[in-house]
């Protein structure tokens, strides 16, 4: 089964925004980049959409919700700053649903590290863009292979 792990969209200046940097909404580069995701992973099968509390991680996957008619599951282990162990779990517990799974710029490379360590396979990078998709499939309860897509 494939988890589609997704890196939030562009979110404007950290520094330009005043307020709990949780509550940062998407830029309009960013709000083009969700419905590209949307569009990219059309005719994939999804089980479940989770994500990072973050509203910027929520808005990256709401399209993709609308559209499959389900609703955006948050979860804390997705965080910014989240350890990573408990973000690998939720990935592999998550994987027979088919999940897409949203969250940030610092943890998804600490969980690709940590599944390559483990036996996965992927000729790519281990980089993050804003807007990127991890394609991972799942075999077991463990990761065989991932495929990095760039923001689209």
């Amino acid at each position: 089964m494939p988890v589609y792990l997704v890196r939030h969209a562009h979110a404007g200046s950290r520094s330009a925004w005043h307020d709990d940097d949780d509550l940062r909404p998407l830029s309009a580069k960013g709000s083009r980049q969700a419905e590209s995701l949307n569009e990219r992973i059309e005719d994939a099968s999804i089980g479940c959409i989770v994500s990072s509390p973050s509203r910027r991680c929520i808005e990256t996957v709401e399209p993709l919700a609308k559209r499959i008619g389900t609703a955006v599951d948050v979860r804390k282990e997705l965080l910014e700053g989240a350890d990573p162990d408990d973000a690998t779990a939720l990935l592999l517990e998550l994987a027979p649903r088919n999940p897409v799974v949203c969250s940030h710029g610092d943890l998804i490379p600490k969980v690709i590290r940590r599944l390559a360590a483990a036996g996965m396979k992927t000729k790519d990078a281990n980089i993050s863009q804003k807007g990127s998709l991890w394609v991972i499939t799942v075999e077991k309860g463990r990761a065989t292979k991932a495929r990095y897509h760039p923001p689209g």
